[in-house]
């Protein structure tokens, strides 16, 4: 149930209280903490479908609720996307394959406070191209972050994504966003993975809000499939994502989704 005490600014953003802070950060980390346990299912052989299973159990043994299960229709506890799928992708009898690369994106409501993140996986060896495609993605979420203080814009966040990744001749997402959330799973603002510095609402402390850039190898253009969900690359190339929570504090901000097992980074794999 949504009850919200702190006050809206002008754009309709929510402005949170000082003690809302740690109940984002519970629901971030056990978000956060299912995404690393789910990692050893990333398999060649796995289906998404059974890796979906395990995470629903995860959610209800971590005494949390699935987000997503109902939210407009939709039943699984996860997004699962493959390849060349951006966002959305259902979970269910695709079998992974030797170099798939995959997001799994979890929600959670724990004591009503919502917990979102997603992050890139890979099943078995990866190919330098999809390497690189992780790695910038990775790089330009930590680029978005780091712009984040108050008095800085949503511009600038935008900004600092597109330009990094633009640099590395790949593009950005432009037809899905990261967005605000707290005690609601959706809220404004809208937050844009491109953009001009000094442009858009005004950060402020309180604000809590996800930053996700979805990055293709080719072109930025998406199409969304009949099921009305899965969105693919409309030139079939990669795409990859990853996503944060944060909230924007007196200084900086905090991430709410840190992983408790350091797994976030696409390159973690590696070191096991």
């Amino acid at each position: 149930m949504d009850d919200f005490k702190g006050r809206l600014t002008k754009d309709g953003i929510r402005i949170h209280e000082p003690e809302d802070f740690a109940g984002m950060h519970a629901a971030g980390r056990i978000a956060a903490d299912i995404l690393d346990r789910i990692a050893p299912m990333v398999v060649p052989g796995e289906t998404t479908g059974a890796i979906n299973v395990a995470i629903e159990k995860m959610v209800e043994d971590a005494g949390a609720t699935s987000a997503t299960i109902g939210y407009r229709g939709y039943a699984h506890a996860s997004c699962i996307s493959v390849n060349h799928v951006v966002c959305h992708g259902i979970p269910g009898a695709k079998v992974l394959k030797a170099g798939d690369i995959l997001n799994i994106d979890v929600t959670v409501i724990h004591d009503g406070w919502f917990g979102d993140t997603s992050r890139m996986y890979v099943a078995g060896e990866i190919g330098r191209k999809a390497e690189r495609l992780v790695q910038v993605t990775h790089d330009a979420l930590m680029k978005g972050i780091e712009a984040v203080r108050p008095g800085a814009t949503f511009g600038d966040i935008g900004h600092a994504i597109q330009t990094y990744v633009e640099a590395h001749r790949m593009s950005v997402v432009r037809d899905f966003c990261g967005h605000g959330l707290g005690q609601v799973f959706h809220a404004p603002p809208n937050v844009l993975h491109y953009g001009r510095p000094g442009t858009g609402p005004v950060l402020e402390e309180g604000m809590f809000f996800t930053i996700e850039p979805m990055v293709n190898l080719g072109r930025p253009e998406t199409k969304v499939l009949a099921d009305d969900w899965t969105a693919v690359t409309r030139d079939k190339s990669l795409s990859a994502q990853f996503e944060h929570s944060i909230g924007v504090t007196a200084s900086g901000c905090e991430i709410f989704t840190l992983s408790p097992a350091g797994k976030f980074h696409p390159t973690w794999f590696s070191n096991t």
